[in-house]
């Protein structure tokens, strides 16, 4: 693997860990401190844990799986992806293309979680406006031999708290990198067609996982 699939690789999974929440995380939390402080918690548990770093890819899921939905908005993760076409899907399919691609961003970064090899992570200074709603959260990814790369993430305030909803690795959005794929998929095969390449995808993954 070349360092710089690499290096993506373990960013995505610098997000994986804001997945998994402490009880000392509360709804109130402001959105630099609920990155600060989950981030902080997960690379902790990764470094102690042997048969993640060992590539125990299903132990890694695990983890995500059990406390992923507190800290992130899927529904509007989805959409964005999905940008216009997401009104061509009825409400059946946009439930069925929420869990795939959740599933499928779970098990990309659990995967990556595996990948973690002693980074530092570095949180930028952060201001937030009284009564804004919507921010972003910039951080650093040091690495030794390779240049930084910058892992921003976008939240928004909801009723239950902040989620996040997006995120930048070196200002390439996640959410925009999907949109291209989904769109082009939905010409060539409609709605449905989307929702099988997601679930061979992630059928694919769980296969791979089990073997681990």
């Amino acid at each position: 693997m070349n360092k710089k699939n690499y290096s993506v690789k373990w960013l995505l999974g610098c997000f994986a860990a804001l997945a998994v929440s402490t009880g000392a995380l509360a709804d109130d939390a402001t959105p630099d401190v609920l990155i600060k402080n989950v981030t902080n918690e997960v690379l902790e548990i990764v470094r102690k844990d042997r048969d993640i770093q060992s590539g125990n890819t299903k132990k890694a899921i695990d983890l995500v799986e059990a406390k992923v939905l507190p800290h992130f908005n899927f529904t509007r993760m989805t959409q964005l992806a999905m940008a216009r076409d997401w009104r061509q899907a009825t409400p059946a399919q946009q439930k069925t293309l929420i869990d795939e691609f959740r599933s499928l961003l779970v098990r990309t970064y659990s995967k990556a979680l595996t990948e973690y090899k002693n980074q530092t992570i570095e949180f930028k200074p952060f201001k937030m406006q009284a009564g804004e709603t919507d921010v972003k959260v910039r951080t650093q990814i040091d690495q030794s031999g390779a240049k930084p790369i910058g892992l921003d993430y976008y939240l928004e305030k909801l009723p239950n708290g902040w989620k996040v909803y997006d995120i930048e690795v070196g200002g390439i959005s996640l959410v925009t990198t999907y949109r291209g794929s989904f769109g082009s998929e939905v010409r060539q095969s409609g709605i449905d067609g989307l929702i099988k390449t997601l679930q061979s995808k992630n059928a694919s993954g769980e296969a791979a996982a089990t073997k681990k």
